[in-house]
C-alpha cells in the first residue's frame, strides 16, 4: 500500500504540471480519481501493457467515459507501461498522440475508446462485457463515470440494460464528487440517491471512500468477488474534487482550468517527487 500511495502522489504531480504546461486541461476530477485509476492498474486489474492490442483478449479492461479527466489516466498508462513517460510533455499539443480527450485514432496505447462526449462509456462498457461472455472469456470490464455525467439520458438506458441481461461480468464505478463544470450536482440537476436508483434498477450497489486506497483496493477486491452472480455492480465512490491540492479541494472552479505559476509552485510543495518526473 505505501507504493500504491507513492505512484498516487507521483500521478498527481504529473497531472498538476501536464495542465500547467500547456494552461489547458481538467485537473479536479483527475486529482480525485487519482487514488481509484491507481489502485485499479497497479493492483485490482488483469491487463497486460504490452504488446497492446484493442481486442483485449484474456484481460481486464477499461473504459474511462468521463473523458475530459484524461491528465489522470494518461499518467496512469504511462506509468505502468504502455506508452513511454516522457510523451507525458506532449499533453494536448498539436499532432501528440495525448489529446485534450482521449482518441483512438491517434492510436495510443491503452486507450481503446475515444471519450470525452459524456454519457456513452457506460453502454460501451456493457457492449466490451457481452462480448466476453459471448468470446468465453471470463476477465472482467471496468468503467469510471462523472455524478454529472449520469444527467446523460444515454446513463439511464444503459443501467437498465445491464441487469436485463445479467452482465454481471462489469463493475462501474460513479465519481460523486458532487461537482461540475456549472457548480454542485444538487444546483445544475439534482441526482438524488444515486446508489438507490441503480439498486432499484437491478445493480448490485456498493459504495467507497475513493480517496483511501487501502478502502478502494479492499472494495473493488470485494466488488471481483461478486461478479459472475447475475448482477453488474455498481460502486457509488465519494471523493474530492482537487483532492491533494488544498487551494483546489472541493471547488468545482478547478473543473477545467489550469494553475499560474504560483499556483503550480504551491501544487508541487504538496506533491513530493516520489517516482521522478517525467
Amino acid at each position: 500500500m505505501p507504493q500504491l500511495q507513492d505512484i498516487a502522489t507521483q500521478v498527481r504531480r504529473d497531472i498538476v504540471r501536464m495542465v500547467h504546461a500547456v494552461q489547458s486541461g481538467h485537473p479536479g476530477g483527475s486529482l480525485g480519481c487519482t487514488d481509484f485509476l491507481t489502485a485499479l492498474y497497479f493492483k485490482v486489474m488483469d491487463h497486460k501493457p504490452a504488446p497492446f492490442d484493442m481486442d483485449g483478449k484474456d484481460q481486464d479492461l477499461f473504459f474511462l467515459s468521463n473523458g475530459h479527466i484524461s491528465p489522470v489516466f494518461y499518467s496512469v498508462l504511462a506509468r505502468s507501461g504502455y506508452f513511454p513517460l516522457a510523451e507525458l510533455s506532449t499533453f494536448r499539443k498539436l499532432n501528440s498522440r495525448l489529446q485534450g480527450h482521449p482518441t483512438t485514432h491517434e492510436h495510443l496505447p491503452g486507450v481503446r475508446v475515444a471519450s470525452g462526449s459524456l454519457g456513452q462509456g457506460m453502454s460501451v462498457a456493457i457492449g466490451a462485457a457481452l462480448t466476453k461472455k459471448l468470446n468465453g472469456d471470463k476477465h472482467l470490464v471496468f468503467s469510471l463515470h462523472g455524478d454529472g455525467e449520469l444527467e446523460e439520458g444515454q446513463n439511464w438506458e444503459a443501467a437498465l440494460f445491464a441487469p436485463h441481461h445479467k452482465v454481471d461480468n462489469l463493475i462501474i464505478t460513479i465519481d460523486a464528487n458532487g461537482q461540475q463544470i456549472d457548480g454542485t450536482t444538487l444546483d445544475v440537476a439534482g441526482l438524488g440517491d444515486i446508489g438507490a436508483k441503480f439498486e432499484t434498477f437491478g445493480w448490485h450497489v456498493m459504495h467507497m471512500d475513493g480517496n483511501n486506497i487501502d478502502e478502494v483496493v479492499a472494495t473493488m477486491e470485494k466488488a471481483k468477488s461478486l461478479t459472475g452472480q447475475g448482477k453488474p455492480i455498481c460502486i457509488i465512490m465519494t471523493t474530492i474534487m482537487g483532492k491533494g491540492v488544498d487551494f483546489m479541494e472541493g471547488h468545482h472552479e478547478w473543473h477545467g482550468i489550469a494553475p499560474s505559476d504560483e499556483q503550480l509552485a504551491k501544487a508541487l510543495a504538496q506533491l513530493p517527487e516520489t517516482l521522478g518526473d517525467y
